[in-house]
């Protein structure tokens, strides 16, 4: 008989790993460690923390409990115990029909920045959510972060709210605070010389602008122009900067049926633009779930963009193709995928 080899010990993992992975910021974690005695077991070489599952189970009690609004001073001595897993529940038994508790996200399967983002968010820690959304824009870019992490965790939010009348609305607005933030701090690539602009506006009535703001950044990053006008631009405004701009294409983005108007997509579709005799056109291209079916009868010149990938590949293509003039036809076709993120669902 062979005798029985021992087991490894399970894996620890760094700062920076637990961070990820519960939504925290890495000072909080030092934070804690410092002020409650909520540390690692173990350090390698004496400084660099490493965390094993027991430690990592006691982290996930104290953000449970903190989420709950239980004190971090209460909630480390709860989670100094005895092992977590040995604990009495401390949240009402509604907790065991979601996932880290009544108050946490449906989120699916998705990947662990989106779950650490979420922690955040409900607990309404800037820091963290800060510290995350830079993370994820740094090591996944800006379109891998905005479809994998960003657009699912608003989308979660939005669900959340609109099935918990006006709570979670702090959430939501929180983290949409934050992601408008760090997509502000892309700095674009210079522009081309004498290149038409792509011009992105909500339709109005439309304060969801999250989705324009990560398409400015995309193009940007492109060093695509791009002429941003956020929310609810007034019908003669757009008209007015689509005259004055002359843009190879116009983006109107609409996140509610409520707000996809057809008649002014159709206006927009007929501006011509330019000296008499050299007249052009721009593409008009309809964004967000509000252009979906069952929307009003849409330009015959107008086309749809799914996400944000996607949606960028379209836009390219019209800005590399011919350049628009009077004998403009109609606008390049778009991907004909099934729909992406295209809604952040704030």
């Amino acid at each position: 008989m062979e005798p029985e080899l021992p087991q490894p010990p399970p894996a620890a993992l760094g700062t920076g790993a637990v961070a990820r992975r519960l939504g925290v910021s890495p000072t909080t974690l030092r934070s804690w460690e410092r002020r409650y005695a909520i540390g690692p077991a173990h350090r390698e070489d004496g400084r660099h923390r490493r965390w094993t599952p027991g430690d990592i189970a006691r982290l996930e009690l104290m953000c449970r409990l903190t989420t709950q609004g239980v004190p971090p001073s209460e909630a480390a001595r709860v989670a100094r115990g005895p092992a977590p897993g040995a604990l009495a529940p401390v949240a009402p038994r509604a907790e065991a029909a979601t996932p880290g508790g009544p108050r946490a996200l449906r989120l699916g399967d998705v990947r662990p920045e989106c779950r650490g983002l979420a922690r955040a968010a409900v607990r309404l820690d800037a820091p963290a959510v800060e510290e995350l959304l830079a993370g994820a824009l740094a090591e996944l870019g800006l379109v891998t972060a905005w479809e994998e992490v960003i657009a699912p965790t608003l989308h979660a939010v939005g669900r959340k709210w609109a099935s918990a009348g006006e709570r979670y609305i702090e959430v939501e607005h929180l983290l949409s605070w934050y992601v408008s933030s760090a997509l502000h701090r892309f700095r674009p690539a210079p522009e081309p010389v004498r290149t038409p602009p792509v011009l992105l506006a909500c339709t109005p009535g439309e304060q969801h602008s999250l989705p324009m703001e990560a398409l400015a950044a995309a193009l940007g990053e492109r060093a695509l122009p791009v002429r941003m006008f956020g929310a609810a631009l007034p019908a003669a405004a757009l008209c007015e900067a689509v005259r004055r701009t002359g843009p190879r294409a116009v983006v109107l983005w609409a996140q509610s049926r409520t707000t996809a108007d057809a008649a002014l997509s159709r206006t927009v579709a007929g501006i011509e633009w330019g000296p008499r005799g050299a007249r052009g056109h721009s593409a008009l291209l309809l964004a967000g779930p509000g252009w979906g079916a069952g929307s009003p009868a849409l330009p015959a010149r107008a086309e749809r963009l799914f996400g944000l990938r996607s949606g960028l590949s379209v836009i390219e293509s019209v800005v590399a193709g011919p350049a628009a003039g009077a004998a403009a036809g109609p606008a390049p076709a778009t991907a004909s995928g099934g729909a992406g993120p295209a809604a952040c669902g704030s």
